[in-house]
């Protein structure tokens, strides 16, 4: 009979977000991650069985909760430009500064190596061009083209800012994005 569990898995999962957001995926062994989550080694290696396993589980696990805020972010904003700004700055982790960019890049790198990671990445990008391209036009044939644009400019800005740091990230992507719309010819 197995013992029962200490930790409920999304504990432990959250708990190794944080440890690997702080190490990087290509550092995370089990016994940092034994100390960031308050278990064993042992326990954990019984859990994951390897640590590429650990490092794709918890990513995977990231992934299932920015598609679940994307999804509440959906039904909670206007089907406007405004609507789309905004719902990409509610996506954006409160705590964006210079060291959780730098942070995101070394996961999103992992994102990028790891099959099964890319592909919920590939499918996360489809599913929020949608989403944008409904907030920014009624016609259908330009929603994905509209929405695939806003996601790569958000991105972009993001990536830039990591570099000038001038204010804070979610004040340039908001000046990015409405100075698109308005280039766009989206909103005034």
């Amino acid at each position: 009979m197995a013992r029962p569990r200490s930790l409920p898995d999304e504990t432990v999962l959250d708990r190794l977000l944080q440890t690997l957001s702080d190490c990087g995926p290509e550092n995370l062994t089990f016994q940092r991650a034994a100390k960031g989550v308050g278990l064993s080694a042992a326990t954990l290696v019984q859990r994951f069985g390897s640590r590429d396993a650990m490092v794709e589980g918890t990513l995977l696990y990231a992934w299932d909760g920015l598609d679940e805020a994307t999804r509440l972010a959906d039904q909670d904003h206007d089907l406007t430009p405004d609507g789309a700004i905004s719902l990409l700055l509610d996506l954006m982790p409160a705590d964006t500064d210079e060291d959780s960019t730098i942070d995101g890049l070394l996961l999103l790198r992992e994102d990028m190596r790891n099959p099964a990671l890319r592909s919920r990445g590939a499918a996360w990008g489809t599913k929020l061009a949608t989403v944008l391209g409904r907030r920014l036009t009624q016609d259908p044939s330009q929603q994905d083209r509209l929405g695939r644009q806003m996601a790569c400019l958000w991105q972009g800005t993001i990536l830039w800012w990591g570099f000038d740091r001038s204010g804070s990230a979610r004040d340039a992507a908001r000046r990015a994005l409405e100075d698109w719309c308005r280039s766009a010819g989206l909103m005034r």
